[in-house]
């Protein structure tokens, strides 16, 4: 690993993150700015930093993320999609690890489309009898 840049996208949701790995201390950095800054819900960072610490490799690589679309909890999905495809660029020995945990495996969850005669994907009109 002779300062070698590794890749992986992530997407979550309406949310696609662009993972960059390189070797370093462990800084996690997202759209320009630090992970601690970015998410405020100490849950989003456990989630993102999650492949990393199932392959203990959470001091070993920096990160630098550019993330687009969706919420927060969609964006530390994509995230932790994209950290988890770039390690396996890093090591393909990490596949098993991650692969058990579910980290490869991209979350097919979308939001139902709105259904005409209905005000949402499911919700009817208000019902009365007379």
């Amino acid at each position: 690993m002779a300062s070698a840049k590794f890749y992986g996208t992530g997407r979550r949701k309406k949310s696609v993150a662009r993972v960059y790995l390189t070797a370093g201390t462990g800084k996690i950095t997202i759209n320009k700015r630090d992970i601690d800054e970015y998410f405020g819900l100490e849950t989003l960072k456990v989630i993102v930093r999650q492949p990393l610490t199932a392959t203990e490799n959470e001091s070993k690589f920096d990160a630098i993320i550019t993330v687009k679309g969706g919420g927060y909890t969609g964006q530390a999905g994509a995230i932790r999609h994209g950290i988890a495809r770039a390690l396996l660029e890093a090591d393909g020995e990490f596949r098993p690890v991650l692969k058990a945990a579910g980290y490869l495996t991209r979350d097919p969850r979308m939001k139902e489309r709105k259904k005409y005669g209905l005000k949402a994907a499911r919700r009817a009109p208000q019902f009365s009898k007379r």
